[in-house]
């Protein structure tokens, strides 16, 4: 036995069936809220400028951090995002500014970009992301861990110079999108603080 509607009961579903589809559209295209980071501010500029040209290239990073979501970790398995904030560029694109700019501020190189300006740079600094999230912690709090992997390359004979991994951690007093983005924040200064004058004195 077939069921068949009757005009009228189809007349009262199709305008539910339309309204649902606009309002899963409109949640869809709600604008996310955007945040950035800053790069580090030198406290004191190069006394000289070195004749080197320095590449920074973008850190690899596996599929769940290679995105402009926030990442956040309800327990060590699990990865979810904040809902509603989105970073300004993906995470990895993001650092690899944030390096670059915070480098760039020592005046201590005759060039830093993200390509060569001739044929190629004199050294090229790599990364391997492979934490940056918030930690979810014991009661409403949660800690921002942010791990990267830096090696420096020579380009004349591409052997490696030196290497290290960089870590910072840092506390959020609640798991709101804008605490988590100044614990955020306060991990990467950190670490950039670390990681800039080690390039200077690897270069």
């Amino acid at each position: 036995m077939s069921l068949r509607l009757s005009p009228v009961i189809l007349l009262m579903i199709l305008p539910l069936a339309g309204c649902s589809a606009l309002s899963a559209l409109g949640a869809a295209s709600t604008p996310l809220e955007v945040f950035e980071l800053r790069a580090l501010a030198p406290e004191q500029p190069a006394r000289r400028t070195r004749d080197v040209e320095v590449v920074v290239e973008e850190p690899v990073a596996t599929g769940a951090l290679a995105t402009e979501r926030i990442m956040i970790r309800p327990a060590p398995l699990s990865a979810q995002y904040l809902p509603g904030v989105r970073w300004a560029d993906p995470a990895p694109a993001m650092l690899q500014t944030m390096l670059l700019r915070s480098l760039a501020e020592t005046g201590a190189f005759n060039s830093v970009g993200r390509g060569p300006v001739g044929t190629r740079a004199d050294y090229a600094v790599l990364g391997e992301l492979t934490d940056f999230q918030a930690e979810v912690a014991e009661g409403q709090g949660a800690q921002v861990r942010v791990r990267l992997m830096l090696r420096i390359v020579r380009e004349g004979d591409a052997r490696v110079t030196a290497r290290r991994t960089f870590e910072s951690v840092a506390p959020a007093a609640d798991t709101d999108a804008a605490t988590i983005v100044d614990a955020f924040d306060a991990a990467l200064r950190s670490m950039l603080a670390d990681m800039v004058p080690w390039i200077l004195d690897r270069v």
